[in-house]
C-alpha cells in the first residue's frame, strides 16, 4: 500500500540517527541488560517525542523520558491500537510500505504497521533467520506455500517469506501458492526430485497451507523421504482457513508425510505489529520454547493491572522489539504465554477475563490517545 503524498518528506536527521543506532546494535554479537535498556530508553524518548498519540498514552500513564528508567518501564501498546490510530513516528511519505494485519478477529478493521524504510526489519529479518532456521546451512532449495508479494502487497509474511527465498533459497526456488490455490502437481515433481538428488529442501509457509498439502497428500496416498538436512518453517494459526490440527498431530504428519525430522520441523511466531520474529528449535516435542535474538524481550503480564505475574503463572506477552523504531517498542499482545527456560511457551490466545483485561487495554488506549 502506498500513499498518495506527491512529494514524500525526507527522514529527518533524528529518524536517520534512529535507524542507524538500530542496524548497529541489530549487527552486534548479543548485548548487555545495560545496552539494551539504552537504546529502549533512546527509543522510548524518541517515540514521545514523535508519536503523538503514543506520547499521550504516556502522559495518561505518568510514564515520560525522565521517570522511565528500564526497558519494562516503557507502557505497553495494546495490539488493537495498531487498528484505532496511526501509529508513526515519521510524517507519511508515498514510499512508506505499510503493512497490514489479516484482520481476522475484526475483518472490517485492519492494523496498520508503517514502515518508512525496510532496512531495519530486513536485517532483523535475515541475521535471526540465518541463525535460527538456516543453522549455518548454505544455500537451499526453497518451496514457498503462500502467495508472492505481488499479489499481497501490504503482507508482512508476504515479505519475509520473500526474503528468505532471496537471500538463503537457490535458483531453484519458487512459489507454489498462488490466489488460485496450491500447485500440488508442481509442489510434488519439486519434492520429488530433491528426494532423487539427495539435495535437502525447505518448505515454508503458512500453517494452514501445511493443513492443506497434509489433506491433499493423503488423499493421493503420497508421501517423501526428503534428505537429511531439510526443513519446515510453519507460521501463524490455521485462522480459518483450513481445519484445525492438534500441534502433535500436525507436526507428526509432516514429519511422516515428508520424511522430515520434527527436529527440522521449526515453527516462526511473529506478527504484523512487530519487526521482529521468534523462532523454536525444532518441535520434537509440543509446545516448544520460542526465543528471539537480543533486540527483543518479553515479559508476562495481567493485562488488568499491567504488572509482571508471578513466576511459574500464565500472563499475557509483552514484546518490546527495538527493530519497531518507527511505532512503538513496546506492545501489549492477546497471546497467553509462559515462561520457560530460554525463552516463553505459546499457549493460545487470551480468553476469559485475560481477554476482557486485553479489550478494556485498548479502551483506555483509545480514551488516552484519540
Amino acid at each position: 500500500m502506498h500513499n498518495s503524498s506527491a512529494n514524500p518528506p525526507a527522514p529527518t536527521a533524528a529518524a536517520s540517527d534512529v535507524v542507524a543506532a538500530v542496524l548497529a546494535f541489530i549487527a552486534q554479537d548479543g548485548c548487555s541488560d545495560a545496552d539494551f535498556d539504552g537504546l529502549a530508553l533512546r527509543l522510548f524518548a524518541y517515540q514521545y517525542a514523535n508519536n503523538q498519540p503514543f506520547k499521550r498514552f504516556c502522559q495518561r500513564r505518568g510514564a515520560t523520558p525522565r521517570s522511565v528508567k528500564r526497558w519494562s518501564d516503557i507502557p505497553a501498546v495494546p495490539i488493537d491500537a495498531f487498528k484505532e490510530l496511526p501509529l508513526r513516528c515519521e510524517p507519511p511519505a508515498a514510499t512508506d510500505r505499510v503493512f497490514m494485519t489479516s484482520g481476522t478477529t475484526r475483518s472490517e478493521v485492519k492494523g496498520r504497521h508503517f514502515h518508512p524504510t525496510l532496512a531495519v526489519y530486513d536485517r532483523s529479518m535475515i541475521g535471526n533467520f540465518a541463525q535460527r532456521f538456516m543453522r549455518g546451512h548454505g544455500p537451499m532449495r526453497m518451496g514457498i506455500l503462500f502467495p508472492t508479494e505481488t499479489v499481497l502487497a501490504n503482507s508482512s509474511l508476504a515479505h519475509y517469506l520473500a526474503l528468505a527465498m532471496e537471500a538463503f533459497g537457490t535458483a531453484e526456488s519458487r512459489y507454489f501458492m498462488s490466489p488460485q490455490g496450491l500447485d500440488l502437481p508442481g509442489l510434488c515433481e519439486a519434492l520429488s526430485d530433491a528426494q532423487q538428488r539427495g539435495e535437502p529442501f525447505a518448505l515454508l509457509g503458512a500453517s494452514y497451507s501445511f493443513v492443506h498439502l497434509i489433506d491433499e497428500l493423503k488423499r493421493r496416498g503420497q508421501s517423501f523421504r526428503l534428505p537429511a538436512g531439510s526443513r519446515v518453517l510453519d507460521t501463524g494459526g490455521y485462522k480459518g482457513q483450513s481445519r484445525d490440527l492438534p500441534l502433535d498431530t500436525f507436526y507428526a504428519e509432516l514429519s511422516a508425510l515428508l520424511g522430515i525430522e520434527r527436529s527440522h520441523c521449526i515453527n516462526m511466531y511473529g506478527m504484523t505489529e512487530l519487526s521482529t520474529q521468534f523462532y523454536d528449535a525444532g518441535n520434537a516435542s509440543v509446545p516448544s520454547v520460542k526465543s528471539g535474538p537480543h533486540w527483543i524481550r518479553s515479559r508476562l503480564v495481567d493485562p488488568l493491572t499491567g504488572r509482571e505475574v508471578a513466576p511459574a503463572e500464565r500472563g499475557i506477552l509483552v514484546h518490546c522489539d527495538l527493530a519497531n523504531f518507527n511505532s512503538v517498542t513496546t506492545i501489549l499482545t492477546e497471546d497467553v504465554g509462559l515462561a520457560a527456560d530460554g525463552g516463553f511457551l505459546l499457549l493460545g490466545r487470551a480468553e476469559g477475563a485475560q481477554a476482557k483485561g486485553c479489550s478494556l487495554a485498548v479502551e483506555e488506549f483509545i480514551r488516552a490517545a484519540a
